[in-house]
């Protein structure tokens, strides 16, 4: 009933920058970006509080992703920098069912996920 669709993904080189959407069907509560690499589990990567006031970040992208979220258009957004090889993955964004600010990195948390968008970087 609740639909995500999460876009943006493409090959690029190392260095280079990408932002990543997700539209959403309906407003959403938190909601967060994980990825999942060839061969790995899905893994964290970022996420937001329905304000904006909180946000959080995997070690490994801290002072390169920026989350952001425009919730008049109900649309959430991830801005990746300095792009890494380490970084090529799909890339999922989600939405929690309930107003939720603790434990979002986990994705338990998360009632609906969209699509998922392939992110390539290569050297």
């Amino acid at each position: 009933q609740v639909q995500l669709v999460d876009s943006g993904g493409g090959v690029v080189q190392a260095g280079d920058s990408l932002i990543l959407s997700c539209g959403a069907s309906v407003s959403m509560y938190a909601m967060g970006w994980f990825r999942q690499a060839a061969g790995k589990e899905r893994e964290f990567v970022s996420a937001i509080t329905w304000s904006g006031s909180r946000t959080y970040y995997q070690d490994s992208v801290k002072g390169r992703f920026t989350i952001s979220r425009d919730n008049a258009k109900n649309t959430g957004f991830l801005q990746m920098n300095s792009l890494k090889v380490e970084d090529t993955a799909v890339y999922y964004c989600a939405a929690t069912q309930g107003n939720f600010i603790s434990g979002l990195e986990n994705q338990e948390r998360y009632r609906y996920w969209g699509q998922g968008t392939q992110v390539t970087v290569s050297s």
